[in-house]
Formats: structure tokens, sequence, C-alpha cells
């Protein structure tokens, strides 16, 4: 799978001269976790996240304090919290690459970019989204793409917790990685295996 079949779009990105407070508000009301920073030609120059907000928003309770004193003031705009230069990837970047960087670092949104431009954007919670599909839906979405390459009636498809064992009528072994690297580009896919039904011809 690549990051355009998992990526969510469109974007909603904030400027560097959006205020703190409305970018909290869209994190709250779409329930992001971080948004790309653009410029006025919607390049990418930075992302915003949860804890980027919150950070120094808060003061110390001062009855249970220990060192009230060091306590910064918050930005009150984008552009002074912001995280800059950001991560981003293509959208025809290896799913299992965009994976790694979302598990490996401390980002947990990855903008997906059309040269600088943002054209969408996945997260952790994408990944677990996809995951999550019902073993019915993905095999419904396996079985459509399998009568498209190779006609209706000569695939069976079952899946188990997004497993997928796929069995066929002949013994074609470039038609078997065909059919695997098609199921495996399905959403919700962990893993295909193509096997040949001896006998079912």
């Amino acid at each position: 799978m690549r990051a355009r079949d998992l990526m969510t779009r469109p974007v909603v990105t904030v400027t560097a001269g959006t205020s703190a407070k409305h970018a909290a508000e869209l994190l709250t009301e779409h329930r992001f976790t971080a948004l790309p920073v653009v410029d006025d030609d919607d390049r990418l120059i930075g992302m915003v996240t949860e804890a980027d907000l919150i950070r120094d928003r808060f003061p110390e309770d001062v009855r249970f304090a220990r060192s009230p004193a060091g306590h910064g003031t918050p930005g009150a705009t984008v552009a002074e919290v912001m995280t800059t230069p950001a991560t981003a990837m293509s959208a025809g970047a290896d799913l299992a690459e965009v994976g790694k960087a979302l598990l490996d670092g401390t980002i947990r949104a990855m903008p997906i970019v059309d040269g600088a431009a943002v054209v969408g954007i996945v997260t952790r919670a994408d990944f677990v989204r996809a995951f999550a599909r019902a073993d019915s839906a993905i095999a419904a979405d396996v079985r459509h793409h399998l009568a498209i390459y190779g006609g209706p009636g000569r695939w069976t498809v079952d899946v188990e917790d997004g497993l997928v064992r796929i069995g066929d009528r002949y013994g074609n072994d470039t038609d078997h990685h065909v059919a695997k690297v098609i199921a495996e580009g399905i959403p919700g896919v962990v893993q295909a295996k193509v096997t040949y039904q001896e006998g079912e011809r």
C-alpha cells in the first residue's frame, strides 16, 4: 500500500498567523492530534500539535507548586508554538515506511505532499482504523479487485483478522504474485497468501 491509499484528504491546515486558540478549536472539532502549517501558497512550513498548544498553557497551582517561578509565556499564534521544519512524505511513499516513521519518531501525524504542497495526512489513527475494518468488508474489496484482474468465479477469498487466504483455480505463479500484491494493497489487509486449489478446474 502507498500513503495515498490511507491518507485523509482534503487536509485541514492552519497558517503561521492563526491564533493558538483557533488551532486548538480545530484539533478538538476534528479530533486530530496535529495540523499542518502552510504559507500563503499552501506550502508546508511546519506542524502544530497538541503538545505544542498546551505547553506553558496552564499555570501551576501556587498552593502546591515546587518551583512556581519557572512557568513560561504561552505563544498566542501558531508561529510561536509550531514545530518547524516539518517531516513529510510523498503520496507514493510505501505505507510501511510511513508507519515506521510514526512509530519510531515522536510524530503522530505525517503530512503527505506533492512537491511542497500538502495533499493529505496520515495518522496513527488511520492505521488503527484500517486494521479495525471488518473482515467481511475486506473480503468484499479483495473479491471485487480480483474479479477485475482474473475474472469472476476464479478466486475464493477468506479473511480472518486481516489475514487473507486466496484460492486460485489455476496454478500460475505470476498470477498468484499479482493477486497477492492486489490484496495487500487493500486497507485492512495484514497479509495475503495465494494457493492453487487443485481439482477445482
